[in-house]
């Protein structure tokens, strides 16, 4: 296998949790509320799933859990940010910090515990192409979730719900005096966010690098939430910054594999560096970011 194929065998699997924790997030955002706490959610999801699935032995019912756990601990951000109206930035991260302890501290027992990773599912046909046909052999799990993705955009672009909490996001105050409960909507929303983080770390304990260890999932949240001002809140545009930043992470690997001499401390920062290098491109451009970003985003509001 050439460096070409080792990278789009590998991308999607390592864009998934950062796909999945970045999709939740913009839903999170669009409806108004930051939450920075996605990679302390992902990394008690991480520890939740990987302890229900070395107990049990079924990847299904670890995702079940850590989607629970995720959710879970996204509503005490909720309780914070919506029922005391407190900083969501403040709020975000010392959830964030709360998450992360208790991943920690559930998944000492399990340290360098290794588990059974889920087989892959080749497409039939476009798998036996020569080179490309590689991006066609991913687990059940990816393909959930480029579904997951397309859903979320019929969702958002050409639905009710979607047009509920794009509204709730831009004027909370317009939805309410028509009559919808933006707590509620909003609620609902960082819940689906922390689920979302929930799965996408039991993905990268459980199945990406089926083992224990803690702090595994090593800024995968950071760069989630980056991909979302990346994507400037746009669904597509999410999904192929986080198939960029699969590539990026495997070029340590692919150094590797071709027997290149760069140190793999250079390679390893490689995916961060461009999430700065990304963000300041992004933010330089005001007028396509104020076109693209929530109006109240951040801003708190009293029901």
């Amino acid at each position: 296998m050439n460096a070409v194929e080792f990278i789009l065998a590998g991308m999607l699997a390592a864009a998934t949790p950062m796909l999945l924790a970045a999709l939740g997030e913009m839903v999170t955002e669009r409806s108004g509320v930051l939450n920075l706490g996605i990679e302390g959610m992902m990394a008690l999801g991480a520890a939740l799933g990987f302890m229900v699935t070395y107990s049990s032995g079924s990847h299904a019912l670890g995702f079940v859990v850590a989607a629970a756990g995720g959710a879970a601990i996204s509503m005490v951000f909720a309780a914070l940010a919506l029922g005391f109206v407190a900083n969501q930035v403040v709020a975000g991260l010392a959830v964030g910090v709360l998450a992360s302890g208790l991943s920690s501290l559930l998944g000492k027992p399990f340290e360098s515990q290794t588990l059974i990773a889920l087989p892959k599912l080749a497409l039939p046909g476009l798998a036996e192409i020569p080179v490309v046909g590689v991006l066609f052999q991913q687990d059940i799990v990816v393909w959930l979730t480029l579904l997951l993705a397309l859903a979320i955009w019929g969702v958002l672009n050409h639905s009710r719900l979607g047009l509920i909490v794009r509204a709730v996001g831009e004027n909370p105050h317009a939805a309410r005096a028509v009559g919808f409960s933006v707590i509620t909507i909003r609620c609902a929303a960082i819940a689906f966010g922390g689920a979302m983080a929930g799965i996408a770390g039991a993905y990268a304990s459980t199945v990406y690098t089926p083992l224990w260890a803690d702090g595994m999932i090593a800024g995968r949240g950071w760069i989630a939430l980056a991909l979302v001002v990346f994507g400037t809140w746009q669904t597509g545009r999410v999904v192929f910054g986080a198939f960029l930043f699969g590539a990026l992470s495997l070029a340590d690997l692919t150094a590797q594999a071709v027997g290149a001499s760069v140190p793999s401390q250079l390679l390893a920062c490689i995916p961060y560096g461009v999430t700065i290098l990304m963000l300041a491109v992004i933010s330089s451009n005001r007028k396509r970011l104020r076109l693209n970003s929530i109006a109240s985003l951040g801003q708190p509001f009293e029901g």
